[in-house]
């Protein structure tokens, strides 16, 4: 069935420059955010040994939809009742400030770069407008976002919000962008990889999963958007959900 229209050329500056669409808000009764509600209780299965309570999904390049699918997935947690904080740690190219329409003047990069003993987190976490979901954007952009993310401040910022929420959904960069997600991963409980049907190249998938377990990251499997639709004429976004990429490159 189709889910959402297929954008055009121009949807990933729009999402740039607009933010990500929010369907799981904004039309909650969706097919499409029945889909997010199934990668959320897949997520849950998953944690049934181990708790996820810190959880970043990312891609292996650009324009691949990690922000849609880490936007809308942090609104079914918090529809759900639990306290959920949605980090925008995308240093580079930030939109988590556009896609709720919030100040970006300070930021995570304002909790890391702090010489201060202790920061008052309610002062830079805002309310989303959406019960039970919080947002740190990224503020300020740095020089140099990998140390940052790698820095003990992160770890100890990481640490902090666990007790404070019960789940923390991280948007971070592309695995084959730049090497910011992988100075992170590890410090996550859990990291889910974002394909896009016919625009990600499965090497480069493959890359991405060798740079994660490099990192000694949890790699729980990937979400797959932009597939053919069940049962109606042309393509819709979809999401499914699986596990990860063999070494011979081959699906398993």
């Amino acid at each position: 069935m189709s889910l959402f229209h297929r954008g055009n050329k121009n949807q990933s500056n729009a999402t740039i420059n607009n933010g990500a669409q929010l369907i799981a808000a904004v039309h909650p009764k969706s097919p499409i955010s029945e889909q997010f509600r199934t990668l959320r209780t897949n997520i849950n299965f998953m944690a049934i040994d181990n708790p996820i309570k810190t959880l970043a999904l990312t891609s292996a390049n650009v324009s691949e939809g990690k922000s849609t699918v880490t936007d809308n997935l942090a609104v079914v947690w918090a529809q759900t009742g639990q306290k959920v904080l949605l980090v925008d740690a995308d240093l580079r190219r930030s939109i988590l400030h556009r896609t709720f329409d919030l100040d970006n003047r300070e930021g995570l990069t304002t909790i890391l770069t702090s010489h201060a003993r202790t920061i008052d987190l309610n002062k830079i976490i805002q309310p989303s407008g959406i019960e039970n979901l919080s947002v740190l954007p990224s503020g300020p952009t740095p020089p140099n976002p990998a140390e940052l993310l790698g820095s003990q401040r992160m770890k100890d910022f990481l640490k902090a919000a666990k007790e404070r929420y019960d789940m923390v959904i991280v948007d971070v960069p592309p695995m084959l962008e730049v090497t910011d997600t992988q100075v992170i991963s590890h410090y996550l409980d859990a990291v889910v990889l974002v394909v896009k049907q016919g625009q990600t190249q499965k090497l480069g998938a493959k890359r991405a999963v060798e740079l994660l377990k490099l990192a000694h990251a949890n790699l729980l499997g990937y979400v797959m958007n932009d597939v053919p639709s069940d049962g109606s004429a042309g393509y819709g976004y979809g999401y499914g959900y699986g596990y990860g990429y063999g070494n011979d490159g081959d699906d398993k």
